[in-house]
């Protein structure tokens, strides 16, 4: 089987677990949340362009991920779901003169409706229920950060691995130590906003909107650097090399 045809077969994969995701949170709810799912929609959709290009491997990191994660936890599967897809398909949607590729867009949005979906079934599993409030909120954040990492960081270093015909092992170490400590961040940032929501009203999360348009300056930046010196010290070595 060439890489063609495994990409083709990982992709509809994927596709498939997105569908039984989708068909999941369209059976698992709990409390609806209308007012706090728009806002967090809108949120996560707007921070969703702010991408950052992460250094050698052929991907980008978007900052809405304290959004997506206040979904899983906050809202019902289904509420999660949707908001996941739009902001994927918000994230995807090509710049100016830029191409429509609705191959990789169908696989971005396959694999965060199955991340999504896989992420909620942890934050709310019922065994949490018996766990008393103060240690509940921590866990059910962390088990959902937990799933999100593996969910996408294991699905985009395999497409990647079979489409550039590079080690699948070394590639998601290399992208597991990069987004690492942004899971990490973020994961934080929601317990932040998960603990004060029920003292100072969930518009608290309008004000983690300019927090993570700063995170994205800064990664832009460290990132942008590591890029100049990796492009550096190839011409070193080519210089090297034809001397």
């Amino acid at each position: 089987m060439n890489n063609t045809r495994q990409i083709k077969t990982f992709i509809v994969a994927m596709v498939l677990a997105g569908i039984g995701a989708a068909g999941y949170a369209s059976f698992r709810s709990h409390t609806q949340h209308a007012y706090l799912a728009l806002a967090v929609l809108a949120l996560a959709a707007a921070s969703s362009r702010l991408k950052v290009k992460l250094p050698g491997i052929n991907g980008n990191m978007s900052v809405n991920l304290p959004f997506l994660l206040t979904a899983v936890v906050s809202l019902s599967a289904a509420e999660a779901v949707v908001v996941t897809g739009a902001s994927t398909l918000v994230q995807c949607w090509p710049r100016k003169n830029g191409k429509f590729n609705p191959q990789q867009i169908t696989f971005n949005l396959s694999m965060m409706m199955f991340a999504t979906a896989f992420a909620s079934l942890l934050a709310h599993a019922q065994w949490l229920a018996a766990i008393g409030p103060e240690m509940r909120t921590p866990l059910s954040v962390l088990l959902g950060a937990a799933a999100l990492f593996l969910a996408q960081t294991v699905p985009v270093a395999r497409v990647v691995a079979l489409t550039e015909g590079k080690p699948f092992t070394k590639l998601w170490k290399e992208l597991a130590q990069l987004s690492f400590p942004y899971y990490v961040l973020s994961a934080g940032v929601t317990s932040m906003v998960q603990a004060s929501g029920s003292h100072v009203g969930w518009g608290l999360t309008l004000a983690v909107f300019p927090v993570m348009f700063g995170i994205h300056r800064s990664y832009r930046m460290y990132f942008s650097r590591m890029i100049e010196s990796m492009q550096s010290e190839v011409l070193i070595k080519a210089a090297g090399a034809g001397a």
